[in-house]
């Protein structure tokens, strides 16, 4: 039969398995009901009883008499993170693009990673504070961190969160060991598998690689050059309830992008209205020419949650990042970070990181970064042009471009021809959730000098006059 057990079974059966491989059900999770689960499949009673009786002969479930089906304790695929969502293109695949930058040849040009080149971080700065460091008490060198964190970064921290008129005290700050480490420490507080996470559509792609980790839903809202589609932002917040929105106000990951105040306005109240806890990623503040509206500013750290990190701006070999939260959830995040790292970060990361912070010369650090990607911003979009290739929106700072491609152009097809010739690229579609931003790169404006980008894009763009 075109609609018999055997098709229909089989739709069943993969449903359940596809929830237990990502964590959606787990070890002792009850199944829905026979009738509510044949309603929500659009099935017979009877299909369901076979695909759940074929699915326990072969362990994956089990029957309890006169209590329904559950997960088995036993048998569950170990979690691959790239098998977590439908089969992709692996070069639009957030790991793909992660591993390529993080593992690229020496020689390789890479406008796709997301750091700054060596030689444009303050290494005169961070050799002084390393020399001070060889001289510290052997403790520093060889125990473990506390568990907050170095208090002399931490004073550092709250001095610059009060410039901005974000006065808090001590006990609502923690270090961590990264800004990655941040964010899934508060997923792994907050979040449970299955809970529907917001984030923007484009967003930073490692965004959407921890949250598979986590094994929850995700779902995209528009963004815009002003912030969040706000009202797509509020249907939503109404439709799906999520627990999280996972975002960046200051010159946003990847489009470059700063959240207006009409925006940032709308999206507090409507996470106000909807018990909405909002992660706010403040890792290229420092980028911008002047201060943009903040979040965590305009809420007072009620339910906003402000993460950062210095690996943009000083070292992403020295790893360090902050949360600023509520009080009762630093301490219930101090707890997790000793669970999951005993202790807090590196004392000798933290202590280096505060010595250049405290040594007077960071500030023109920044200063001359600011001016030199401005010159970079504009000289890359000026030799992106003659290949058709158009920026989306001109950032106030920062060392992205959002870019258009010419109509018909498949970045991900690109960003497989260029990877063949040493160049990494980052395709728009591995930032997208609903994969509508194909036409898209992102370029990094620090790591796009060399020549062979252009000569490289205009080859598999067929644009012969490229270089």
């Amino acid at each position: 039969m075109k609609d018999g057990h055997g098709t229909r079974t089989g739709e069943v059966m993969a449903a359940i398995r596809s929830k237990v491989s990502t964590r959606a059900l787990v070890a002792g999770d009850r199944l829905p009901s026979i009738r509510s689960f044949a309603a929500t499949m659009g099935v017979s009673p009877s299909t369901i009883v076979e695909a759940y009786d074929r699915l326990a002969a072969e362990g994956l479930i089990r029957a309890r008499r006169g209590s329904g089906f559950y997960v088995a304790g036993h048998g569950l695929p170990p979690l691959a993170l790239s098998e977590a969502e439908p089969r992709r293109d692996r070069a639009v695949d957030p790991f793909w693009v992660s591993r390529q930058s993080l593992d690229a040849d020496p020689a390789a040009a890479k406008p796709g990673c997301g750091w700054l080149p060596a030689d444009w971080m303050p290494h005169g700065a961070l050799r002084r504070a390393l020399r001070i460091l060889a001289r510290a008490e052997d403790s520093l060198l060889a125990d473990y961190g506390g568990t907050r964190g170095s208090p002399a970064l931490r004073r550092l921290l709250l001095g610059r969160f009060a410039a901005e008129g974000l006065e808090i005290a001590p006990d609502r700050i923690m270090l961590t060991g990264s800004g990655t480490q941040a964010i899934d420490l508060i997923c792994r507080f907050l979040l449970r598998p299955g809970d529907t996470v917001l984030v923007d559509d484009p967003c930073y792609f490692n965004f959407r690689a921890l949250l598979r980790a986590h094994q929850v839903r995700i779902v995209g809202v528009p963004y815009t050059p002003s912030g969040p589609d706000v009202a797509a932002f509020e249907t939503i917040l109404s439709e799906e309830r999520p627990r999280l929105y996972i975002t960046n106000s200051a010159l946003h990951n990847p489009t470059g992008a700063t959240l207006s105040p009409q925006a940032a306005y709308r999206v507090l109240n409507a996470a106000s209205a909807h018990d909405l806890t909002i992660v706010e990623d403040d890792i290229f503040a420092d980028f911008e020419p002047e201060p943009s509206p903040r979040l965590a500013v305009l809420d007072g750290l009620d339910r906003v949650i402000r993460i950062g990190s210095f690996s943009k701006t000083l070292s992403a070999s020295i790893r360090c990042g902050y949360i600023a939260a509520r009080a009762d959830w630093i301490e219930c995040l101090v707890d997790l970070q000793v669970a999951t790292s005993f202790g807090g970060p590196s004392p000798v990361a933290t202590q280096l990181i505060a010595g250049v912070l405290a040594g007077g010369g960071y500030r023109k650090h920044m200063e001359e970064l600011r001016q030199r990607l401005a010159r970079a911003r504009h000289e890359v979009a000026i030799r992106l042009e003659p290949l058709g290739i158009q920026p989306w929106h001109m950032p106030r700072g920062g060392f992205y471009l959002w870019c258009r491609l010419p109509e018909g152009r498949d970045s991900a097809a690109l960003a497989r021809a260029a990877v063949e010739e040493n160049v990494v690229l980052a395709p728009g579609n591995v930032f997208s959730v609903s994969q509508t931003a194909g036409s898209f790169l992102r370029f990094n404006v620090a790591q796009s000098g060399d020549p062979r980008i252009i000569s490289v894009l205009g080859r598999a763009m067929g644009v012969h006059r490229a270089a």
